[in-house]
């Protein structure tokens, strides 16, 4: 309930009637601060009128006024500069480390915003907030969702910024294992993610003008190149086409000469995966798009268009993997290029949020501003999270939609965080007819 009090004192969502202090002392709220979500007091730099005198400081905010001595408050200078302390209950006399009593005024939540809370917290029709968005305006609705894609992109810098550090800053290697963690597609992202960070590039560099050492070494570092990563029924038939058998020597030779460790195979999931997604296949992609060197991190920063992002990133496999999707099992000839839906994909997650971190990284904003353009270049993803959010009545145009409403559900309804979010501030204060 403490949040829902501080989401009251934010917005100013008070109950009808004079506010006063427990001391009869009437208050005026002229500015209820700046929210901190850090350490120290709830809302710093507030003002406020107590029977008419203006007090500028500090609002701390508690379900019960006693939590202020639970929480250490009347031992920390950090609290002297509170002005008032705003409570659910005020079941005690609060004091500062110095000795000063504080003013407290008792919060009660009006009624209607603690009903439409509780319903946005508790119902199972999801998502809970649905019934204002047809009535949204259109400005509204185009803000929330500039800021979310904003957010999202922001966000997967932070995680592009990581890799780059784990990668001794290097973004050419963080690119590299952001791109091979989006071919995981979700269900193999954190495998494939490992097994990029495992691989050597600087070393694989020396070999990169042969494409059978690159798989060599890429089947390798993924531990598919273990005999008992084959299935049993299969192992045989690996043999006997001989393929296998010369890239695991390859991979033996190429392995002692850089002190490679592989992966473990068994961080591979095929459990309900159509064969096109395989690790093999996906691997087998990489290391042609690698030994192509058409998808670099400069090539990236180039591309101005959709189309020329889709020619950096479009591949294929060698002949092998055309009549297969694991070793020793033959299947129908399939170039296995990556398909319109899996490019689109690795624009949306992988190179465009590259370019903008990237440009951030570097302070080119044309790079960030690209980054926008190229999303509202792209048609929307089509998952379980757009097309509810359609059946709302929210406009899903183009990639740079998709994204937001795909933060919006993550970070937010997920979370049950709707106090933050700005439709769950238009459903708190809507009023039942």
């Amino acid at each position: 309930m403490e949040a829902l009090l501080h989401y009251c004192w934010k917005h100013r969502l008070f109950p009808l009637g004079t506010l006063e202090t427990t001391d009869h002392k009437v208050v005026e709220v002229l500015d209820p601060g700046l929210h901190n979500h850090h350490a120290g007091p709830d809302f710093f730099n507030a003002k406020v009128k107590l029977d008419g005198t203006l007090w500028v400081g500090n609002v701390e905010i508690h379900d019960k006024a006693s939590d202020w001595y639970a929480h250490g408050h009347d031992h920390d200078a950090a609290y002297d500069n509170v002005v008032l302390h705003v409570c659910g209950v005020v079941d005690a006399v609060v004091t500062t480390h110095n000795g000063i009593v504080l003013p407290q005024m008792q919060l009660s939540v009006p009624k209607v915003v603690e009903d439409n809370y509780q319903q946005l917290v508790t119902t199972d029709h999801y998502p809970p907030c649905y019934q204002v968005i047809p009535n949204l305006s259109r400005l509204k609705v185009h803000s929330w969702m500039s800021a979310l894609q904003t957010e999202r992109l922001e966000q997967k810098t932070q995680a592009i910024r990581q890799r780059v550090t784990l990668c001794d800053g290097s973004w050419e290697d963080g690119y590299f294992v952001t791109l091979a963690r989006n071919y995981g597609f979700g269900v193999n992202g954190d495998a494939f993610e490992a097994w990029a960070q495992s691989i050597p590039l600087h070393a694989v560099d020396h070999h990169r003008d042969d494409l059978f050492q690159v798989e060599a070494i890429f089947m390798g570092q993924a531990g598919l190149l273990d005999m008992e990563a084959v299935p049993e029924r299969y192992r045989e038939a690996a043999i006997q086409e001989g393929y296998f058998t010369r890239l695991a020597n390859e991979y033996a030779y190429l392995r002692h000469k850089f002190s490679l460790t592989p992966i473990h195979y068994k961080r591979w999931k095929f459990l309900k995966m159509r064969p096109q997604n395989f690790p093999h296949i996906r691997i087998a992609q990489l290391a042609r798009l690698y030994h192509s060197r058409t998808a670099g991190l400069s090539q990236l920063v180039e591309c101005r268009t959709v189309k020329e992002l889709q020619e950096a990133l479009a591949t294929g496999v060698t002949s092998y993997w055309e009549t297969h999707y694991v070793f020793g099992s033959e299947s129908a000839k399939n170039m296995k290029r990556l398909s319109a839906v899996s490019l689109n994909l690795l624009m949306i997650n992988t190179a465009i949020p590259m370019l903008f971190a990237y440009g951030r990284y570097k302070g080119d904003e044309q790079l960030c501003d690209r980054a926008f353009e190229l999303l509202e270049q792209l048609k929307a993803e089509d998952n379980n999270i757009v097309r509810m959010w359609k059946e709302c009545s929210l406009p899903v145009e183009n990639a740079g939609d998709s994204q937001a409403l795909i933060q919006l559900k993550k970070e937010y309804c997920d979370k049950k965080d709707c106090l933050r979010c700005r439709f769950g501030y238009e459903y708190l204060k809507k009023i039942e007819d």
